[in-house]
This record gives structure tokens, sequence and C-alpha cells, in this order.
């Protein structure tokens, strides 16, 4: 099976889960309209790349897909939460994501933060009720559902949209820089990899080289994003281009310009694949990961 196969096939089985999970979720929620909420922004399309890198890890490493699963989900919804808050007004005020109005757009903005809350609940109680259910794996399940939680936090995600708010308008360092997308965009890109190597109670030196894998590609993720954002269109990424500059922020594009940016991508993605030697073939997929990331069109 080759890349775009087994990546297909593995988003589908993702996308088969979310839409049984939210179609019973609209027949258990009394307020329907938030159940719709919920539902518009996490079936509203999306590369789903965090779940598909939870399921393909834990191929790689003999775990189960199935127990995979509703991490995947739990990831892809967290995921999804931050979305609907980064168009809100307040933030990024953007009306188009995935080439659809966005979730504030079409249900109000009240609505779009609440459903935005009750996503990232939603993830924590399905983490939480998988460890429950996992028997003699609870515990490492536990773990795992542990380095999610802290990766979409304080100290995770939320932590680099605070540098990312309070650098607009700025220019900062590249440590700065660095720090916010290690925060904002990989840290939950590294929690994927890295929670099916806690589920499996993977060796120290397994979990080093897939964490240096994910702080590689969780670079080169933002450096694309960056670079997308002044070459693509509307069109092709599916949401407004040009907005960083519009909302004056710190990208590595501006800080570095965009061939230099192109260097880094192009070296980060090398060291990323490096990181993956240990595993010899089996890690096929994950460094065709890295690949697809340096050279998507969104």
């Amino acid at each position: 099976m080759n890349f775009t196969d087994e990546f297909s096939f593995l988003a589908s089985m993702v996308e088969d889960y979310l839409r049984d999970y939210f179609d019973a979720l609209l027949d258990a929620i009394p307020e329907k309209k938030l159940a719709q909420s919920m539902r518009y922004s996490i079936m509203a399309g999306g590369k789903r790349i965090r779940p598909v890198l939870a399921l393909a890890t834990a191929k790689m490493l003999d775990v189960s897909v199935q127990d995979m699963m509703p991490v995947a989900a739990a990831l892809e919804m967290i995921h999804t939460y931050s979305l609907i808050h980064d168009d809100l007004p307040a933030m990024d005020d953007d009306d188009t994501r995935r080439g659809k109005p966005t979730n504030h757009v079409v249900y109000g903005e009240a609505m779009a933060i609440l459903a935005g809350d009750a996503l990232l609940n939603e993830a924590f109680e399905l983490l939480v009720r998988n460890s429950l259910k996992a028997g003699e794996n609870m515990i490492s399940a536990l773990e795992a559902a542990h380095l999610i939680v802290n990766a979409a936090g304080r100290d995770g995600m939320i932590a680099g949209q605070v540098i990312d708010m309070e650098s607009e308008g700025k220019t900062v360092n590249a440590e700065t820089l660095a720090a916010m997308h290690r925060k904002k965009t990989g840290a939950l890109l590294k929690a994927s990899i890295l929670a099916p190597a806690v589920y499996a109670r993977a060796a120290d030196g397994t979990r080093k080289a897939l964490s240096d894998y994910a702080d590689c590609i969780g670079i080169a993720f933002q450096i694309k994003d960056d670079i997308l954002d002044v070459e693509s269109s509307l069109e092709e990424l599916g949401k407004p281009v040009g907005s960083d500059e519009k909302n004056h922020k710190s990208t590595y594009v501006a800080l570095f310009g965009v061939e230099k940016a192109r260097q880094m991508l192009e070296e980060t993605t090398e060291k990323a694949l490096n990181a993956l030697v240990p595993f010899g073939e089996k890690a096929w997929f994950l460094k065709e990961t890295a690949r697809y990331i340096a050279t998507r069109k969104k």
C-alpha cells in the first residue's frame, strides 16, 4: 500500500468513527443547536493529520488501531475546538475555514465559543472513559491521556496562543517564534505521536526518537503554513490567505523571508527523517508524512 492509499484508509476510519460518534451525540444532547454546532466543525473536512499520525504510530508499535481510535478522535476534537476559537472575532476574525463559513458565522459567536468548549470537554471525557475501559492497560491509557491533556493546556496550545496574541504588531526573535509554534502547533502533533508510545509502554530510546521526529514535523508544519499563507489562494487553502500579514503576526516568512523559510523547511524535514532511522522500514509511513507536510498544497 502506498502513502496516499494508507493515509486515505486511516483518515476514512477516523471519519467514520467521528461521524458515528457525533450522529449519536445529536440524539443524546437535548441542546440541539449546541450538538449541531459541534458536529458542523468536526465534520467540516480537514486533513485529519493528528489522528492519522496516532493510528500510524500505533500500527508501527504493534498497538491495536481499534484501541487507539478513541484517542485519535479525541485529538481531532481538541484540534477542532482550537480552530473554532482561533477563527473568532476576538482572535483571528476569519470568516472561512476549510472552504466553508466558520462556526461563528453560521451559529453566532456565543454558540461557537460554547461549541469549542464542549468539544474540548468531550475529548477529555472520551479519553477518561476509554482509559477506564482499558483493563490491564488502564494506567498506560491514563498516562497517554494526561500527555494529550497537557499538550492542549496552559503549557501547550493555549500557551502558544497567548504568545501569538502578545506578539501581534511586534518583531519577535527566532527563539520566541520557535517557542510559540512548539506550543501552539507542535504540542498536539507531538502528543499524537507520543501517546501511542506511552500506551505501548515503549522503551525510552523509542520515545526519544519519536519525540525528536515530532519536534521536527511540528516546526515543518508551521513553516509550511507560513509559506502557504503568502503563496497559496483562498480556493486552494480553504481559508483566507494573507491573514498573518493582516493581523501583524510573527511568522517564519516575516522573520526570515520566503527563500530562507523554504531552506529551513527542507533542513527540518531532513532532521525528521533522520530521527526515524532506528525504526527502519517500519517507519515508512511516518517518513512519507514528513515529506507530505513539506510539500502539501493546503
